[in-house]
């Protein structure tokens, strides 16, 4: 595993997941050859999945054969987690016209040392909140009801099956392409052997 810190480790190309709160650099060299450090400036620019307010903004260092864009713990520890888009723009400094030269997206997860931190993803959330409901059905089994001019229609119990298999499909998922990622084979993983 590489020192993170070091520079001379930057990973080339942006992360697709980093953790709330955590240092973050990358460079990309590959820009270097159409728009040299001398004559151009290269930012990122972010915002998280449903439109906040805040604007995530990466300015990239010039070095001689590639652009490093650094975001210290700090100002990482402002991002709300979820998933962002950004678009890489590149500005011709003479002219201060840009270009947006690449798109692409991340996800900031949950650090674990924040207090109250929730580590599940969204559908091992939604499970529960699905098995919750499907208990107090055996409860109170009313479908629907009105007072006055409003009324009020639950899912049926065979609605909250059909979401709960499909959230904890959602949960396999997730889980097999983490153990993928790490180099671990995935339930979904058929070995042959010659």
């Amino acid at each position: 595993m590489a020192n993170k810190f070091d520079i001379a480790e930057a990973r080339e190309f942006e992360p697709d997941r980093i953790v709330v709160g955590d240092f973050i650099q990358w460079k990309r060299s590959d820009l270097v050859d159409d728009y040299p450090v001398a004559d151009y400036s290269a930012e990122y620019v972010a915002r998280i999945t449903g439109g906040g307010a805040s604007e995530v903004k990466v300015t990239g260092t010039e070095a001689s054969n590639y652009y490093l864009f650094t975001v210290d713990s700090a100002t990482s520890a402002d991002f709300e987690t979820g998933i962002y888009h950004w678009q890489l723009e590149v500005t011709q400094t003479s002219s201060g016209n840009r270009v947006v030269v690449d798109t692409g997206s991340f996800e900031a997860i949950v650090d674990l040392d924040s207090n109250q931190a929730d580590p599940r993803i969204h559908a091992e959330i939604m499970v529960t909140k699905i098995e919750s409901l499907l208990q107090g059905k055996a409860d109170s089994d009313v479908s629907n009801y009105s007072i006055g001019n409003r009324s009020l229609t639950k899912l049926s119990f065979e609605e909250l099956m059909n979401a709960r298999e499909y959230y904890q499909r959602e949960v396999v998922r997730y889980y097999n392409e983490e153990k993928v990622r790490h180099g671990r084979t995935g339930s979904s993983t058929i070995r042959v052997r010659f």
